[in-house]
């Protein structure tokens, strides 16, 4: 989609709104009272009304939108706007191309679209041959961390990163060469190095069937125990190349994409950043239903 046709399909408020309707109705509603999934619409009050208990449901309820007082139009615009580009735009550009005065409620609502890309995420494991490895990405560092000047594992301006790749061998019939293709990622960040926070990602991330990959790092340890099979090979230029191939890329993907189109990304909100690009790496075949994905994310993120 581009911003002629996308102004062309949602150049209103209530072209937004009654999307975003018809969104709502195809996911379903179920009552926050009782549970029933069955409901009249009330056009008056733009709500759907419980046909057995009377609860009504507004149209933002139980969306990422639900305590936001901005128009559909703005968050239709900014969905567009993070879904038309693989780099991503930061919030200060968005505001500006917006033409909103505040800073904080484009910050906000940003922000929110990046835990619902993470929320989505999340609903998925990967499975089948796993790559997994960390890195160190650059933070924004605060007085008391430059003050400490701590070194190594936990050095100021870096933050550690588990991350994940499904990759399958696959042969060419003609050559007889395999080489790895890729579909799925995950990114985590770590709050500390140990072997047992690596474990709890495992066993969230990673369906139990899986072969995992790694390096012998001593936090990986453990893994077997979670996993069909753990295959550990010392780091060298030709895991980075073979046996890690394909994670290596994304790390390096993600860590020249915050980089470049953030500059400075605080520890704590590392994640969220992570977020928006992992979840539009695995949609990267999608095109402009990319859009219509984020709107989905946005309405099943609560649920």
């Amino acid at each position: 989609m581009n911003i002629f046709s996308f102004s062309t399909h949602f150049g209103t408020e209530e072209d937004c709104r009654n999307h975003f309707k018809e969104q709502r109705d195809w996911q379903g509603i179920s009552c926050l009272k009782c549970g029933n999934k069955q409901h009249y619409w009330k056009q008056d009050k733009w709500s759907y009304e419980c046909k057995s208990c009377k609860y009504r449901t507004s149209l933002r309820k139980g969306t990422i939108m639900e305590n936001s007082n901005l128009p559909f139009l703005i968050w239709y615009k900014t969905m567009f706007l993070m879904s038309v580009t693989k780099k991503g735009f930061s919030a200060k550009e968005i505001q500006k191309q917006l033409g909103l005065k505040r800073y904080e409620s484009v910050w906000a609502m940003v922000h929110k679209l990046r835990k619902a890309m993470g929320n989505r995420d999340a609903q998925y494991t990967l499975e089948g041959m796993i790559e997994f490895d960390e890195a160190y990405f650059t933070v924004e560092s605060g007085e008391i961390e430059q003050q400490k000047g701590i070194r190594g594992k936990g050095a100021v301006g870096k933050q550690n990163v588990a991350m994940m790749a499904e990759s399958t061998p696959l042969e060419d019939i003609k050559t007889g060469k395999a080489e790895k293709q890729v579909r799925f990622f995950k990114a985590k960040v770590l709050d500390g190095h140990g072997g047992e926070e690596i474990n709890e990602i495992i066993q969230e991330s990673i369906d139990n069937q899986s072969i995992v990959f790694t390096d012998k790092s001593t936090s990986y340890v453990d893994i077997a125990d979670f996993v069909e099979l753990h295959i550990v090979e010392k780091s060298s230029k030709e895991t980075t190349e073979e046996t890690l191939k394909w994670v290596h890329i994304a790390i390096s993907n993600a860590k020249r994409n915050l980089l470049g189109n953030y500059h400075k990304i605080k520890r704590k909100y590392l994640q969220l950043y992570l977020n928006e690009f992992i979840y539009k790496l695995n949609r990267r075949y999608f095109g402009e239903k990319l859009f219509e994905r984020l709107i989905i994310a946005n309405i099943t993120a609560l649920g």
